[in-house]
């Protein structure tokens, strides 16, 4: 699984290459897609190759190491977070009156709204067309959601866990986590995911499915000049 000591980078030069902007050394996802730069771990100074393709202002973020910034960029922040993965997943019982539903286009203006209310800053307007993400309705409402993001050969990550605040503590992330790895596994990927690492109900969520930590790993929130 070294894959995933550079996971933008291998998902851009595997399963998502069909989205990646930039040259042999150097890769991005489109800005509308996902703000995640890859870069190949010899590379030299790759962000000069990026400069065509970054726009003034634009924030990116860089998961795992991180090469040295043009000058005129910025670091304005170091997620620290916790990769982890699950090699086999423990079938837990959750209430089986709760309708889980696949989420497709009508639904993205919803999926964008919710997602950025409780996880504002990596999820786009077309982050959704990345993978196939799942979610739950009370009375009409998206109250809560999960998909997938980075894809790459053998592995696929669970991304976009959320739950509407005024609906937590009913186990809808549990069941849609679940959901998603077990279609992850019938097509011979083996799931996993980064969460923050101060972020304990969750990562004791994920453990009890069967997620191991992997590593620790830092996202870097990268604020491009306005030049």
């Amino acid at each position: 699984m070294l894959q995933l000591d550079n996971p933008t980078w291998n998902a851009l030069t595997s399963t998502h290459q069909h989205f990646a902007l930039g040259a042999d050394t150097a890769k991005r996802y489109p800005a509308n897609v996902l703000p995640f730069v890859g870069f190949d771990s010899k590379a030299l100074n790759p962000f000069e190759i990026l400069k065509n393709i970054v726009t003034p202002g634009e924030v990116i973020y860089v998961v795992g190491d991180l090469p040295e910034l043009p000058s005129s960029w910025t670091v304005s922040d170091k997620i620290e977070g916790d990769q982890m993965v699950c090699s086999q997943l423990i079938d837990i019982k959750y209430d089986e009156s709760t309708e889980l539903l696949k989420l497709g286009a009508a639904d993205a203006p919803e999926m964008y709204a919710l997602i950025n209310r409780v996880q504002p800053g990596f999820y786009k307007e077309d982050t959704a067309k990345l993978g196939s993400y799942y979610g739950i309705r009370v009375n009409g409402q998206l109250v809560a959601m999960a998909g997938e993001r980075l894809k790459m050969t053998g592995l696929s990550e669970v991304s976009a866990v959320c739950t509407h605040p005024d609906h937590t503590g009913k186990g809808y992330a549990g069941q849609l986590v679940s959901l998603v790895c077990k279609q992850m596994i019938t097509q011979d990927k083996t799931p996993f995911l980064h969460v923050v690492s101060s972020n304990e109900r969750a990562i004791k969520l994920y453990e009890r499915l069967g997620f191991v930590k992997r590593r620790s790993i830092p996202f870097w929130k990268i604020k491009v000049s306005e030049d």
